[in-house]
């Protein structure tokens, strides 16, 4: 299992129009082969902080969502908007 932390910090003014491309690249990738969960989270104490908890069954199954072209249209959309932090990936050991 493949777990991955990606976080981002939206401009300010742009949280509404943020939610809405994250909403639908959400709705996509959980429709895809080998997603397990596809979650948006907002950091409590720092507004219009978002992290993306991710979990897929293989690295493979993560490269190809990579590839949809989902999601490079709503990442694309997104990066006008937001500066994303460094994504850490993780696989599963015990």
């Amino acid at each position: 299992m493949i777990k991955v932390i990606a976080r981002s910090k939206i401009k300010k003014g742009f949280l509404p129009e943020a939610l809405e491309l994250y909403r639908e690249l959400v709705a996509e990738t959980r429709k895809e082969e080998g997603c397990i969960s596809y979650e948006l989270f907002e950091e409590l104490d720092v507004p219009n902080s978002l992290t993306l908890i991710e979990e897929w069954e293989t690295l493979e199954d993560l490269h190809l969502h990579t590839q949809t072209s989902h999601f490079i249209d709503l990442v694309g959309k997104l990066s006008r908007i937001e500066t994303e932090l460094p994504v850490l990936i993780y696989k599963k050991l015990l």
